[in-house]
Formats: C-alpha cells, structure tokens, sequence
C-alpha cells in the first residue's frame, strides 16, 4: 500500500506564496517520480511539476519560472513552492506518486488533494 498525504494548501493573495508537502509512505519503490498536477473547476487535470528518479523535472508552461518542485529522498516527501501566485492558479493540487520494479508496468497513486485559492 502506498498513502500519499498533501499539506500547505490555503488562502492567499495574489502575488503571495504557497509551499505545498506531500509525504508518501507505504511500499515506496525506489524507481518512482513524484510530482503535482491540479485541478480547476470546469477544467481537466494538468501537470503542474514532477520530478524524476534521477533528480530531473519538467513544468508545465504557466507556472515555469515562478513554481519549484523539490524532494526529501529520505523522508520521501516533494515540495512545491508556488512564487507568485496568480487567480488562476486556483485549483485543487494533487501529489502523485508513479512507480515501476525493472520490466514491470508502472502503478500511479494519487493524494487527497489540498485546495488552493488565489484572490485578486
């Protein structure tokens, strides 16, 4: 079983910071990413940020430049720091976990979710 847990979500001003945990535990993998994609009403789920296993990361286009993911490998917890926050980067953010044993399919989990709400 693997459980993933989201924290640091809330209310902020435009221009303000959010910095966003997620903690796995469980049956982590060693071969796994971890990252964030988020959800706003009427809109289909997007990546925000992931992380490899080897230390790359990717971004989605609206918030290259002002998001950071990070990650505790030991305490297999990712970050993200949100800089410069806009109205709509409103949404309810999601951690997920995807992992992979060599030859095997990979398995995707997903946290809770933590709500994000930016005003102007």
């Amino acid at each position: 079983q693997v459980q993933l847990v989201e924290s640091g979500g809330g209310l902020v001003q435009a221009g303000g910071s959010l910095r966003l945990s997620c903690a796995a535990s469980g049956s982590i993998l060693s071969t796994n990413t971890m990252g964030w994609y988020r959800q706003a009403p009427g809109k289909q789920r997007e990546l925000v940020a992931f992380m490899t296993s080897t230390g790359g990361t990717n971004y989605g286009d609206s918030v290259k430049g002002r998001f950071t993911i990070s990650k505790n490998n030991a305490k297999l917890t990712v970050y993200l720091q949100m800089n410069s926050l806009k109205p709509e980067d409103t949404a309810v953010y999601y951690c997920n976990l995807n992992q992979w044993d060599s030859g095997a399919l990979s398995t995707d989990y997903w946290g809770q979710g933590t709500q994000v709400t930016v005003s102007s």
